[in-house]
């Protein structure tokens, strides 16, 4: 029997890993028609968090000392203990390392590209470079100046304007659409798919209130980052449905089988005011 050559063997193992990788995601998936009822309720949730964010954004541009901001991290800074500190800067680390956090998000996109998941990692992809972009267009718009030793202690300094916070508005736009796309894609019966849920949801949670105890933001423009973040979440997530029942990037055969509901079911979603 003739022997295969090393390098046929690696393609091979590489191939094989793949496919049980796409098999294993296609029998965790959910029925398209559940999946597009769970974003729906996102999709509201996350809209309705524009209007808060442009009110606070008017306040805090016309107002951008606020003593409740001063005494909220004041509160979360009154302990110093060495370990509350690093898991604060943990938390931040990313959004200070480009060259760490950018490989991070072109190689989940890999991941769900290769488990033939290719809208969703595209999606990844376009709405963390909007959001970083939208953040910077915002800052200069609200003009709101960061936090300074004379009110709080600054741990780590940060450069440029405070409102709204970008590690926040980076976090929900990276972990937030993963925690969603868990939600609605996939059901509860693999291992992974609780990792899918727990890990973004623990970074989008934490961030927020790293950036207060660091002194680099205001409690404010965590908020702001919140709200902001979650209505750009709540558009994507819009567009991704319409492009999702346009059959954009569908895979093909019987991947496509979890994807497509009954036929008196994928009526009515057709006729509804989303499409």
């Amino acid at each position: 029997m003739q022997q295969k050559a090393p390098d046929q063997q690696i393609k091979e193992g590489v191939q094989d890993i793949v496919e049980r990788a796409q098999e294993e995601v296609r029998s965790s998936r959910q029925p398209w028609y559940l999946a597009s009822r769970r974003a729906r309720f996102f999709i509201v949730f996350y809209l309705l968090e524009f209007v808060l964010f442009a009110l606070l954004a008017w306040f805090v541009h016309m107002h951008p000392i606020l003593p409740v901001d001063v005494t909220i991290t004041r509160e979360f800074q009154e302990n110093k203990a060495p370990w509350l500190q690093w898991l604060m800067e943990a938390m931040s680390y990313l959004g200070y390392h480009m060259e760490v956090y950018i490989p991070l998000i072109v190689l989940t996109a890999l991941c769900f590209w290769l488990v033939r998941l290719r809208l969703e990692a595209i999606l990844i992809v376009v709405l963390s470079a909007v959001s970083s972009l939208l953040n910077v267009v915002i800052k200069l718009i609200v003009e709101r100046p960061r936090p300074t030793a004379q009110f709080v202690t600054i741990f780590q300094h940060a450069n440029g304007q405070s409102f709204p916070s970008g590690h926040v508005m980076a976090y929900v736009a990276f972990f937030g659409l993963l925690f969603s796309l868990g939600i609605i894609l996939f059901k509860r019966d693999r291992w992974w798919n609780y990792v899918l849920l727990i890990v973004p949801a623990f970074f989008v949670v934490m961030v927020g209130p790293s950036r207060i105890y660091l002194g680099d933001h205001w409690a404010s423009d965590v908020l702001g980052g919140y709200l902001f973040g979650g209505f750009l979440l709540g558009v994507s997530l819009w567009l991704y449905l319409y492009l999702k029942g346009k059959g954009v990037l569908a895979p093909k055969g019987k991947e496509r089988d979890v994807l497509v509901e009954p036929q008196s079911k994928a009526s009515r979603l057709n006729n509804s005011p989303l499409y």
